[in-house]
């Protein structure tokens, strides 16, 4: 009879970002990061591993269609690395449905892969705490480590790999919505991995990001403890325009930004100036997020879809971790 185990992560938004690895080979990001965990949009994961001896690789389908190529190649990469650390040879079919656009800059890898690591973990008998989970999701996806955690979340850079996990953070009272502006729902034309690769090696500005972001991290860590809305949305969002004015200064330059994400960057700006306190942040694709007050959500909302024709726009407070069916 074969083994099968069904699990749920969220997305989640940086506030503080995580650009650049250290350590390609482990996933170790060149500094720390702290992120929100969305409540909407969720990634249901099911593995199943095959009783068949004749079955002699992982196969998987992504929204009802088999997976291929790259997408297929990193999950059977990051499968070797669960049979090694359980001491099974089993192969596994592995069934995902993610209900936010996939390789948009919208954070499916990091709910995909957090969905992965505990279906996975459960289906090859690896009892693991969070951290320990967190660790593993890291070496499918940098910022999967942090959706194994609900809430607000600081991915720990550490220096090898048990040190590199994520860890939930306390929150006395802030209350954070993010409206998801979705400009562009395809696929982005240079993936995360590549345009990391090429920011580190040949942008002159990523040193100073490496010296900032540990800085951001802690006057943002302050912000929380404080419940200080403002401090929180005006870091996050000079935080983003930094990493994307880091992306710029690569060779050849990494531009994920277009017409409308410029758009919706001035219309945060309006806003602000008309009198709803909301900040944007942007991750590695064309897609913006607005950062508000719950209160302010749905106005916000409803602003984007009168701006933006035909555009979906999504509102979602603070969600839950990564969970087992």
């Amino acid at each position: 009879m074969s083994v099968s185990a069904t699990a749920v992560a969220h997305p989640n938004i940086a506030l503080i970002k995580y650009w650049g690895k250290r350590d390609e080979a482990m996933q170790l990001p060149a500094t720390g990061s702290l992120s929100l965990t969305l409540g909407i949009a969720p990634t249901t994961t099911t593995v199943t591993l095959s009783d068949d001896p004749k079955v002699a690789a992982d196969l998987g389908t992504l929204n009802g269609e088999e997976m291929r190529g790259k997408d297929l190649a990193r999950v059977q990469k990051f499968l070797d690395l669960v049979r090694e650390r359980a001491g099974s040879q089993a192969y596994a079919q592995v069934d995902s449905v993610n209900e936010i656009p996939t390789g948009a800059g919208l954070a499916s890898s990091a709910s995909g892969f957090a969905a992965l690591t505990l279906a996975a973990a459960k289906a090859f008998g690896l009892d693991y705490s969070k951290a320990e989970l967190s660790a593993l999701a890291r070496r499918g996806s940098g910022s999967a480590s942090r959706s194994i955690f609900g809430g607000l979340v600081e991915w720990l850079p550490g220096h090898d790999d048990a040190s590199s996990h994520a860890v939930e953070l306390d929150n006395p009272g802030l209350e954070l919505s993010l409206v998801v502006a979705v400009l562009s729902p395809g696929r982005k034309k240079i993936d995360s991995r590549a345009a990391m690769r090429q920011t580190v090696a040949t942008s002159p500005f990523f040193s100073a990001w490496v010296e900032q972001v540990p800085r951001d991290i802690e006057e943002m860590k302050a912000a929380i403890a404080a419940a200080d809305f403002t401090a929180v949305g005006s870091l996050a969002e000079a935080n983003a325009m930094r990493m994307h004015a880091t992306m710029l200064g690569a060779l050849p330059p990494v531009r994920y930004w277009n017409s409308d994400s410029v758009a919706a960057l001035d219309l945060v700006a309006s806003l602000r100036e008309e009198g709803t306190e909301c900040y944007a942040t942007m991750d590695a694709g064309p897609n913006v997020k607005v950062i508000c007050r719950s209160g302010d959500a749905e106005a916000i909302a409803c602003r984007f879809r009168s701006e933006f024709d035909g555009i979906d726009v999504l509102v979602s407070g603070s969600g839950p971790g990564a969970y087992l069916m």
